[in-house]
């Protein structure tokens, strides 16, 4: 096993392990439709072993982000049909991250829906809006009636990408957004079925994949998780508790046979990742965090290691679009402008050189 050797992920065969991480970019327009710069974006990354969209909205109440995309309209479907076209006729899979903000959000993003979390904590700080930061609102906790409705959104949200022909969905339950949210003690303080221990938090992250699972295909389903990442003021600074949390969670998600399990976490050789994985018995994906830039050196590691089945890059992807290429024959690499990591013009997300414009130019 080598990052440059086949493998499957449930119904997924990736010609390689470098996997795309989920990377938002917020250049959708207000409207949420993937347009002409955004199939170019993913198009020219097709040599990844698998693409991880960016953060997709499945429902216009869990928008976070300005620009962002969302599977909700006729129109945002349309263009991510157009997204996969492009990708599959370059070569490559993509998948759509299944992406509910939760209180990561304001009502002049999100078009003025209401904020909602597991419980009515606001997180600390400002938002960008379209008028300017402000402070974010204070969410309103869902009730036990409300979350089949969300769960719901995710079902319409997977079978949307499905429908525009993508290879299938991540569910995102990392980061601080809802799902997250109601894993955490710091953000999901309820005392119902869904909160106030650690089985009965994670029992509506398991809900959401056993309805997407059931309604898409199991081998048509990731889910990325975050533990411990301390962001967004979803906390999880006790240990045991952390564990005891994602340790249910594991066994909730292990009979459904999902494609693969994808990890963001500083220190996957440790007992918390590899016990995860070895509770999961299905391929796990890592991401090692936000802190450093994931190199050519460790990722190799990774795999030469037996810490993963597959490595999730992000910056080096952002800026190296033919980055398995480089990293396969050890060439250069293109340096990122992480000025341009956010906005809406093609500058610094279709613009970086593959490696025969740069060496020509």
């Amino acid at each position: 096993m080598n990052l440059f050797s086949p493998l499957t992920l449930g119904d997924l065969h990736l010609p390689n392990r470098l996997v795309m991480a989920p990377l938002t970019r917020t250049r959708a327009g207000l409207d949420g439709i993937p347009g002409p710069m955004v199939i170019e974006h993913y198009r020219q990354r097709a040599s990844l072993g698998l693409i991880v969209s960016e953060g997709v909205y499945p429902s216009h109440a869990g928008q976070g982000y300005t620009g962002q995309p969302g599977l909700v309209t006729a129109e945002q479907v349309d263009g991510w049909r157009s997204v996969a076209s492009a990708v599959h006729e370059a070569g490559g899979l993509i998948v759509a991250q299944v992406m509910h903000a939760g209180r990561v959000s304001h009502d002049l993003v999100n078009g003025g829906h209401d904020i909602v979390a597991p419980s009515a904590i606001a997180i600390a700080g400002d938002t960008h809006t379209p008028e300017g930061k402000k402070p974010y609102p204070v969410p309103h906790a869902l009730t036990e009636a409300e979350l089949p409705g969300i769960v719901a959104e995710f079902v319409r949200a997977s079978q949307n990408a499905i429908a525009a022909g993508l290879d299938g969905v991540e569910i995102h339950s990392a980061n601080g957004y809802l799902l997250h949210e109601f894993l955490s003690p710091a953000s999901n303080q309820r005392m119902d079925a869904h909160g106030g221990s650690p089985a009965n938090r994670a029992r509506f992250v398991i809900e959401v994949a056993t309805a997407v699972a059931a309604a898409i295909g199991a081998g048509r389903v990731g889910i990325r998780i975050s533990p411990a990442h301390n962001i967004q003021d979803v906390l999880e600074t006790d240990a045991a508790e952390t564990l005891a949390t994602y340790t249910a969670l594991v066994d909730g998600l292990a009979p459904l046979g999902l494609a693969y399990l994808s990890v963001l976490h500083q220190d996957p050789t440790g007992d918390l990742i590899q016990g995860l994985r070895a509770r999961f018995g299905g391929p796990l994906l890592i991401n090692t965090g936000f802190g450093t830039v994931t190199t050519r050196a460790e990722a190799m590691a990774i795999l030469a290691d037996d810490v993963a089945d597959a490595v999730v890059v992000g910056r080096a992807v952002i800026a190296n679009p033919d980055l398995v290429h480089r990293w396969r024959d050890d060439l250069p690499l293109n340096a990122l402008d992480a000025q341009t990591l956010y906005g809406n013009t093609a500058a610094g997300y279709t613009d970086y050189p593959a490696l025969a414009t740069a060496t020509a130019e």
